[in-house]
């Protein structure tokens, strides 16, 4: 094996083939779905209320497609976000004080 076989792959390159290959699969499906719907309006032969019924189909398969795969994109794109930023956060904290803090004043006394 070669050592670019061996080597691990990082946390943006990850994400990175994650954002490629969902995008690809994404357009690969919206094709077929678009492929199918042309065949299918191609063999009904001019009957104009099923093509407008299969083009309506192809088109909500599409948009339910690709908003689907939007949304969790971005669902990931923001926790993966507050991640990063909460583990920023906790490395930066303020060093704790050296001091002890004074003691509390005694509480007041009622007067009879």
């Amino acid at each position: 094996m070669g050592q670019d076989r061996t080597r691990a792959i990082g946390d943006a390159d990850l994400e990175k083939y994650r954002a490629r290959y969902g995008l690809m699969a994404v357009v690969i499906s919206n094709c077929a779905i678009a492929a199918v719907a042309a065949f299918g309006v191609w063999r009904l032969d001019g009957d104009k209320a099923v093509i407008v019924g299969v083009l309506t189909a192809a088109f909500t398969a599409v948009s339910g497609v690709t908003t689907a795969y939007l949304g969790i994109k971005a669902v990931s794109n923001t926790a993966r976000s507050i991640a990063l930023g909460d583990a920023a956060a906790r490395r930066q904290k303020e060093p704790e004080p050296t001091a002890a803090p004074a003691p509390a004043a005694p509480p007041a006394q009622r007067a009879p």
